[in-house]
């Protein structure tokens, strides 16, 4: 995710990043810039035809903006969901720490526990992707237990060694309420793997998508023919110019609607399992300066 000063607005406005959508729809503005001044010139310097209608296109384009406005927002409902699920995955990595922290007497399991709750960030993370847990530091490789990294689906592997172990160590002499809360924290780091889950594994519908890119094409190149007669040679860049306005939302809504990969605009996933680990170290060290 790219980090910027969201109020320096003039600045932004020339600044190109190797994601921006002029970049990748370059050749194709290109070439419908090309085909728009072949029908303008065929129908200017050769037909001589003086033909003129913008209504289809008016009415098509209220109807074309109501469907982007749709297709935008529901990319940024699943991107800003995605950023809610781990928004919520620090705040049950802190509270389950520090319950482990206050309420299990037996250091070794205590420790254990800690280490899989700094490792279940960078494991979910690396599943929401392409599940390439070698490309983790060492650190976090040395974290793993030697059965997990080659589990199919390795945060549940993670989250029920975490919970054997919770139970295994709160069989007597522990306050039922204490066990339970932990019990809940665990259930959560489940449905939050679950709700990321669905989000990347549950697209835009295919026809849907399908529908918008060939309704842009379909507006896009027949505006020369219509707009040649009102705007002579403009047309050529009024009709690139709207193109890449359309193609260009419709970019940034695919960008946008998986947010855990490695995007710029993609969630900053890293950086939330870094700093969820180095909670967690901190209250480690709280706890044995006690």
């Amino acid at each position: 995710m790219i980090n910027y000063n969201p109020k320096d607005w003039f600045g932004l406005i020339f600044k190109f990043h190797k994601s921006d959508t002029f970049r990748q729809l370059f050749w194709v503005i290109l070439s419908v810039s090309i085909y728009s001044l072949v029908i303008v010139y065929i129908e200017l310097d050769v037909m001589q035809m003086n033909f003129t209608s913008t209504v289809m296109h008016s009415l098509l384009g209220f109807i074309i903006s109501l469907l982007l406005v749709f297709r935008t927002n529901t990319a940024y409902d699943r991107w800003w969901e995605g950023r809610k699920q781990w928004g919520a995955l620090v705040n049950v990595s802190r509270n389950f720490s520090l319950k482990v922290l206050s309420s299990i007497p037996d250091e070794k399991v205590r420790n254990q526990l800690l280490k899989w709750t700094r490792l279940y960030p960078f494991v979910l993370k690396e599943h929401l992707r392409n599940a390439q847990y070698d490309l983790l530091d060492e650190e976090t490789i040395s974290l793993f237990p030697k059965d997990s990294i080659n589990a199919d689906h390795v945060p549940n592997s993670i989250a029920l060694k975490m919970q054997i172990l919770v139970e295994d160590s709160t069989k007597e002499n522990f306050n039922s309420s204490n066990k339970l809360a932990l019990l809940e924290d665990l259930n959560r780091f489940t449905d939050i793997c679950g709700a990321c889950e669905r989000i990347k594994k549950t697209p835009i519908p295919y026809t849907y998508n399908i529908f918008i890119k060939k309704f842009i094409f379909v507006y896009t190149i027949t505006m020369p023919i219509g707009f040649a007669g009102a705007f002579e040679y403009w047309t050529i860049l009024i009709t690139g110019f709207t193109f890449y306005i359309l193609a260009s939302l419709e970019l940034i809504a695919e960008s946008i609607e998986d947010p855990f990969g490695l995007d710029s605009d993609d969630l900053p996933t890293d950086d939330m399992a870094v700093n969820i680990a180095k909670n967690i170290k901190e209250l480690e060290k709280l706890k044995s300066i006690e």
